[in-house]
């Protein structure tokens, strides 16, 4: 809980433009709620992305620019603390990105888990929310930072660790939930439909990922209704003008068809010190 009083959600991850694309509804929702306080790690200023269009950034300066997006979005979504890890984006799997001494691909385990940490026990949240184990397709820096949230979302409570922090003020702290979360297959599965249904032509990396892209459906505990909130998350998706790739299914299906399947955001109870959600549709079940 923050130190004023409030509930306290912390999103963990990995570049710029995570947080809006995948669980930006959410996000919106409780950073409109005035009982809770919502914040952001983000363990890169994703150096290594595309850029949709060259008058936007260089590659050199990528990374300053993408920050910038990422603030935007959170001023956009109500999120109130944005913390960076200060690693590099490793790029895609198998890119020379990866091999860079400063890429999170590369981050000491122990290291990355205790920035984390202290992240943990200065915000004090009640829930924690990250990336699920595939990383929601495979990027290496979204399973990285789904490892080290997972081991500091417990090492965070244990006083045997990291005990510098401690000595330096901190104290431990027990997150009531951790979640993990990726954009649903079902999502996807709709989207393709809908564009076939539309005459729009479906890029191939999509169709090429229909069958693992996304969190299995099955593993959605918690939907989060978010269709009150889609103009919010589409304003914050508008601050990451260098990733807005203009053949996307976010960019190539018109407004009306995307808010009706991002509707829901999907979520995975994935560790609870206070029991199941049992269908509430609220991250906040179970407590008082």
């Amino acid at each position: 809980m923050s130190a004023d009083g409030r509930l306290s959600l912390m999103a963990v991850f990995a570049h710029p433009d995570d947080e809006s694309f995948g669980i930006g509804g959410t996000l919106a929702r409780y950073g409109a709620d005035a009982d809770v306080r919502v914040v952001l790690v983000c363990a890169t200023r994703g150096e290594a992305g595309e850029i949709s269009n060259p008058e936007l950034a260089s590659s050199d300066g990528l990374g300053e620019v993408r920050e910038q997006e990422l603030r935007c979005a959170c001023r956009t979504l109500g999120v109130e603390g944005l913390f960076f890890l200060d690693y590099r984006d490793s790029g895609m799997a198998g890119s020379a990105d990866n091999e860079d001494p400063r890429a999170l691909a590369q981050a000491d385990f122990d290291e990355a888990v205790g920035k984390i940490v202290a992240h943990i026990r200065r915000e004090q949240p009640d829930v924690v929310v990250t990336f699920d184990e595939s990383g929601g397709y495979g990027h290496p820096d979204h399973i990285a930072i789904h490892h080290f949230t997972k081991a500091a979302y417990a090492a965070a409570a244990d006083p045997a660790r990291y005990e510098e922090q401690i000595e330096a003020g901190l104290e431990p702290h027990q997150a009531s939930k951790l979640f993990y979360t990726a954009i649903p297959r079902r999502f996807f599965r709709s989207a393709v439909e809908k564009m076939h249904e539309l005459g729009i032509q479906v890029p191939e990396r999509y169709l090429d990922r229909l069958d693992n892209f996304g969190l299995p459906d099955e593993a959605c505990t918690t939907d989060i209704y978010v269709q009150d909130f889609w103009s919010t998350k589409q304003a914050a998706v508008a601050c990451h003008a260098t990733q807005l790739n203009p053949d996307s299914i976010f960019a190539t299906l018109p407004p009306e068809v995307m808010r009706e399947l991002q509707a829901w955001e999907c979520f995975q109870l994935a560790e609870t010190t206070i029991g199941e959600d049992l269908d509430s549709h609220d991250l906040f079940t179970g407590f008082g």
